[in-house]
């Protein structure tokens, strides 16, 4: 089919690279021109596993294109995809002005009738508003539907995602565009589920809200363990084998950020708000999350004492691991913190450096992992990258004024740093 893809952040890009591999003629649209010329010469402005060689040969193959013109991309698509930022506002709100212009854009330049799919995460509603907007500012006063399509793609591994997704749900108004949206589809087989619109656009938030509520949990269950002398890994272990639980997302660590839970958790909670319901228990997970980082920032100068004049190596800077992503990072609100304090920070991370440099101005950027605790009072571990687990841990404490690691993703075996001469704290262990 031909598609095009409004917008190409980690959705965008990520949701019109894979259809054009699978054979869909794909354009996708960005008001950037200087993102789009990037784009066209092979290039891509985020980092993502496995997405730039997807990119390099759909172009080369001529099933995907980029363009700057959002005229074009209606012109020429039978589905228009809407993949556009929805950044949050001081009230937890959505901003979704991005979404009104787009809808508008496309709006005036359809002539004929098209199917316009919500693809970024939005509030529920959203698609009346679109379909409002559309029938509003259409010239041609064209049919067309509007569909809600909400992604499910984990940064770091979005491309495994979108080609093998666990379900597609598919929200509309009317049964015309669904043959349609089951042909764009059909080729990742998964099971596809056809709602109304606003449910489909509940099942996003809904979807992140409670993974972000089961890593609160075991974030609380961390603090138990602690006071009581348990093993939060050995207690995720027993839980999570319950087929009813499960043990992905019981991972205790410094909390949870990025550029979606956060925000996805916030509008979640004004959306019930805004129709009459106080969700206390989603509340209830943000100010965990608040609270974990206290505890671990408390654990860092119950042993350190005075932080200020102290050299601290961190590990880790985008917010999880495979991922160039700093937006609402934890570790990158740590380092705020320890900078706060008078720390002087020595920083480390595969693929966020570049972009961490202009919130962490003041940190000395180090390339090699090995090398970050030189000079270093003490080490963090603020990321969950796999190779950290490959730390030259000799070196890092023959380099160290003491050796003080703080774990704050569970990477190491506390018994082994203890056996190896370290002063070592983690997380619920």
């Amino acid at each position: 089919m031909k598609l095009t893809i409004i917008g190409t952040g980690y959705v965008g890009l990520v949701s019109g690279t894979c259809f054009a591999e699978v054979g869909h003629q794909v354009i996708c649209v960005d008001s950037d021109a200087a993102k789009v010329k990037l784009l066209q010469a092979g290039g891509i402005p985020i980092y993502e596993p496995g997405l730039e060689e997807l990119v390099r040969k759909n172009v080369a193959a001529g099933r995907l294109s980029f363009t700057h013109s959002t005229a074009e991309g209606v012109e020429k698509s039978d589905v228009i995809f809407i993949a556009v930022p929805t950044p949050p506002q001081p009230d937890g709100s959505v901003d979704l002005s991005y979404i009104e212009r787009v809808a508008r854009d496309i709006a005036g330049a359809m002539t004929s009738y098209k199917i316009v799919v919500d693809k970024s995460t939005v509030p529920v509603k959203t698609g009346e508003k679109v379909a409002e907007t559309i029938q509003r500012y259409c010239p041609a006063k064209v049919e067309f539907d509007v569909v809600s399509n909400p992604e499910f793609l984990r940064e770091g591994f979005a491309v495994g995602d979108l080609m093998k997704p666990d379900r597609v749900v598919i929200g509309t108004r009317s049964p015309r565009p669904v043959a349609a949206m089951r042909e764009i589809y059909t080729p990742f087989q998964a099971p596809i589920i056809v709602t109304d619109i606003n449910s489909a656009e509940l099942i996003k938030h809904a979807a992140n809200s409670f993974l972000a509520l089961k890593i609160s949990y075991i974030n609380a269950i961390a603090t138990v363990c602690e006071a009581a002398g348990a093993n939060v890994q050995e207690v995720a272990q027993g839980i999570g084998l319950d087929e009813r639980i499960g043990r992905r997302f019981l991972n205790a660590g410094i909390g949870f950020g990025g550029s979606c839970f956060p925000k996805d958790l916030s509008a979640f909670i004004k959306i019930a708000e805004q129709i009459g319901y106080d969700f206390k228990l989603l509340k209830e997970v943000q100010h965990i999350n608040a609270d974990q980082m206290e505890r671990f920032l408390k654990k860092i100068t119950d042993t350190l004492w005075v932080l200020k004049d102290k050299t601290i190596g961190v590990l880790g800077l985008a917010f999880k691991q495979n991922t160039d992503d700093v937006r609402s990072s934890p570790a990158i609100a740590l380092c705020q913190r320890l900078i706060q304090e008078g720390a002087t920070l020595r920083v480390h991370d595969p693929k966020g450096m570049d972009k961490a440099r202009a919130l962490l101005p003041t940190a000395t950027y180090v390339e090699d992992m090995n090398a970050v605790a030189e000079g270093c009072d003490a080490l963090v571990v603020a990321t969950e990258w796999e190779e950290f687990k490959q730390l030259d841990l000799a070196r890092a404490k023959k380099g160290m004024t003491h050796p003080i690691l703080f774990d704050g993703r569970n990477l190491f075996d506390p018994a082994e740093m203890v056996r190896l001469g370290w002063i070592y704290k983690s997380v619920g262990r």
